[in-house]
């Protein structure tokens, strides 16, 4: 059983936290570091709850992802030639302070401080992809960057990890080309199993057996398995719904993820120096990151945001510290260094991407101009054309909208929504439909806002995106009627005081339009009526 010393302290760290207003994350490793300092050893089962905590956060992700992203030039020639260039310069810069005196660095030579460098050039897939799903921001154009520079790299690691233990993968590895005419089977299964615990159970046993057990028996990475398995579930239109589904499990059990970190080992003085001094450098990998992304035709806003996000170091570089280790490369004090930098490292990448926007807009200016017509098609410039009204957000309740204001109304609508396979889907189907972020501040820049629009739902499923949608229209003085749907009865009044024309509780309407229909079914005329 796990202690419940962990539980209450992850709590606690969670708890305060939020209340200083960073991730809960955070307060996850530090709540690791105070176990390990009051003499809590890690555990076992935590790290096997880390580890399929990890697993399910790469089988999620694969169920989300458009392999098409993977074959854009920004993110293999990308990740490659920052891998590349990041651990030459972390090498080099290592070179140069082992004369300073650093104990760890004065022993070092120039191969392990390549190794090293390589270690820290990757970025963490945990945090990232969590820190985009809490800002709701995994399927804007910088998350799409950001998720498909972090799988090259889980790729990379793999190549790494199997040239450096000298251990081919069986032969019978091969054999898993066969997944790929498996996938439409599994697909079909997915359809009969309805959205309760049955596919919940069907998710978890393609990740953790056919993922992530049959690839390391192979001799491959068994998170990377999840994620391929993902991947081949991804064209299903109920993964998202599977990924959904799996949300709540795989949020807790990231908790013993966090945890470990803190619970690997106690740093001393000297150690705390040394990551302090990587945590110093990380800047310059940032920069990097941002001299490699500029060279695309993207928005700056894309570049330096993905950037933002990549700004840490990953938990990888643990695994790259063992295998050194072993192979007598590093001292094990390495290891120390690293888990309390990665750590570190995570304290000042949720910092720097809680003000993002406000680093942005402080930047825009004095960063060089991008030729609209040269953007990628999801950059360019927004037109409504003749639109009348526009929605914002086109999942169920969007698509309800945009059918009743143009059917029943016979309002010409335009439908807007970030995620690009929906947009695709829609369109065929019929839509007037466009891509765009709402939490992108570019976005309403580049909205080329008709006079003949009149209305604006929002309909995004998340409170912060329509509050900052909301906002946006208000700054730019827009006069038409703006409604919007809150799923929580507390998201009502903050809406209404931004200005919202009418504000819907998803669940209140729904039961009120229900009863409604039932009773006009019935020939039940309202009270109203019958006293009248």
């Amino acid at each position: 059983m796990i202690e419940p010393a962990f539980l209450v302290a992850a709590f606690l760290g969670g708890a305060a936290a939020l209340a200083i207003r960073l991730p809960p994350l955070v307060g996850f490793l530090s709540a690791g570091f105070v176990l390990n300092a009051i003499g809590y050893d890690d555990s076992p089962l935590l790290a096997m709850i880390a580890e399929i905590g990890v697993t399910l956060l790469l089988f999620t992700i694969g169920l989300k992802l458009d392999v098409r992203t993977l074959l854009r030039r920004e993110v293999w020639a990308g990740t490659s030639l920052h891998m590349i260039g990041s651990s030459l310069l972390f090498c080099g810069l290592l070179v140069g302070l082992k004369g300073l005196g650093l104990t760890l660095l004065v022993d070092s030579h120039w191969h392990t401080l390549l190794l090293l460098g390589f270690a820290l050039s990757f970025s963490s897939t945990v945090f990232v992809i969590k820190t985009l799903e809490k800002r709701s921001e995994t399927q804007t154009a910088y998350g799409r960057l950001a998720i498909g520079v972090l799988i090259m790299q889980d790729v990379l690691a793999v190549l790494f990890i199997t040239a450096s233990t000298g251990e081919l993968p069986s032969p019978w590895a091969l054999g898993l080309v066969l997944l790929i005419p498996l996938a439409p089977l599994l697909r079909r299964l997915l359809d009969r199993l309805g959205h309760g615990e049955m596919q919940i159970l069907f998710g978890m046993l393609l990740a953790l057996v056919l993922g992530y057990t049959l690839f390391e028996a192979l001799g491959l990475k068994g998170d990377l398995g999840a994620l391929l398995v993902g991947l081949l579930l991804a064209p299903h239109p109920a993964a998202r719904n599977l990924s959904r589904a799996m949300f709540n499990i795989k949020e807790l059990l990231l908790i013993g993820f966090f945890l470990n970190i803190g619970l690997t080992a106690m740093p001393n003085v000297s150690h705390v120096l040394m990551a302090l001094l990587l945590v110093a450098l990380l800047p310059l990998k940032s920069l990097l990151y941002f001299v490699v992304f500029m060279r695309y035709p993207m928005r700056n806003r894309t570049s330096l945001l993905t950037t933002l996000s990549l700004s840490n170091y990953s938990e990888f570089g643990l695994i790259v510290g063992a295998i050194a280790v072993s192979g007598g490369l590093f001292d094990e004090n390495w290891l120390i260094v690293i888990s309390l930098a990665v750590a570190l490292s995570f304290v000042l990448s949720s910092l720097l991407n809680a003000v993002s926007e406000g680093i942005y807009r402080w930047l825009e200016p004095r960063l060089p101009e991008r030729d609209p017509s040269q953007l990628t098609p999801s950059d360019r410039p927004i037109e409504v054309g003749d639109a009348e009204a526009v929605v914002l957000g086109m999942g169920r309740i969007g698509r309800s909208v945009y059918r009743r204001l143009q059917k029943h109304y016979g309002l010409r609508v335009l439908g807007i929504d970030s995620n690009p396979t929906s947009v695709g889907l829609l369109a065929e189907r019929g839509f007037n439909i466009v891509e765009g972020d709402a939490m992108d501040s570019d976005f309403w820049d580049k909205l080329l806002m008709s006079p003949d629009v009149a209305m604006v739902v929002l309909s995004m499923p998340h409170h912060t995106g329509n509050l900052f949608a909301l906002k946006q229209l208000r700054l730019r003085h827009f006069n038409g009627r703006i409604t919007a749907v809150v799923e929580f009865p507390e998201e009502i009044e903050p809406i209404r005081e931004l200005g919202a024309s009418a504000v819907f509780h998803v669940y209140d309407q729904a039961g009120s339009a229900l009863a409604d229909s039932a009773a006009e079914e019935s020939g039940i005329e309202p009270m109203s009526s019958q006293l009248g």
